[in-house]
């Protein structure tokens, strides 16, 4: 019987948190306890059973978004180029989607009112994620795979690359990005890693050609 109740709770739990994520999409910050409950077919009791607050809830969505996109940096055994290319791929996926961009607008129309939440938004999901790629672009600097810089410098490029201009777009046009292409997202990597190319410590010499 426990198990059953058990796996009742679990899936009360992801009901909520996939019906938040849509609800705070559509309707922002303000969307209501009671909406959020009422979609995930449960009662408002059970919501609290799961969460304290509103304000918890959010974080936990906000978690496992970013979770889903940090699993991409985590199979060390690729090399760097094939990281960093996964990465793109989802983090555009995520950052440019319908929802990714509804869930961004949302947060913006919501920053003066209420700054505590875009702050958690920030710390929870954004500075993660950099956090994450910055520790893989020091270990590459480290080993010598790209040029030794500053670690900070070289992930906030690599972010602004990768979306920047791109969203800004996005948000202001109400243009939705098409399914990410693979290609374009290696020609960002490309000339990324270029840019951060490790100098040559053994270059090639020069032959004289008037001695052969």
């Amino acid at each position: 019987m426990s198990t059953l109740l058990e796996l009742d709770s679990s899936d009360s739990r992801s009901r909520l948190i996939d019906a938040a994520t849509k609800a705070f999409i559509e309707d922002g910050y303000r969307a209501s306890v009671e909406q959020i409950a009422t979609r995930a077919g449960v009662a408002r009791q059970t919501l609290y059973n799961h969460f304290t607050s509103k304000d918890d809830l959010f974080r936990e969505v906000i978690t496992h978004v970013t979770a889903a996109l940090l699993i991409t940096l985590d199979d060390s055994i690729l090399q760097l180029r094939e990281r960093l290319l996964r990465f793109g791929i989802a983090f555009r996926s995520k950052t440019l989607s319908a929802e990714g961009l509804g869930f961004y607008r949302a947060l913006l129309a919501e920053a003066a009112r209420q700054p505590k939440i875009t702050t958690d938004f920030y710390n929870t999901g954004p500075a993660k994620t950099a956090a994450r790629l910055r520790e893989v672009i020091a270990a590459a600097m480290a080993q010598g795979e790209m040029r030794n810089d500053d670690p900070e410098f070289a992930t906030t490029m690599l972010l602004s690359m990768l979306v920047g201009a791109e969203r800004s777009h996005c948000l202001l046009t109400g243009e939705v990005q098409p399914k990410q292409d693979p290609a374009k997202v290696a020609l960002i990597i490309d000339c990324y890693l270029r840019a951060f190319a490790p100098a040559n410590p053994h270059p090639l010499p020069v032959t004289d050609r008037r001695t052969q």
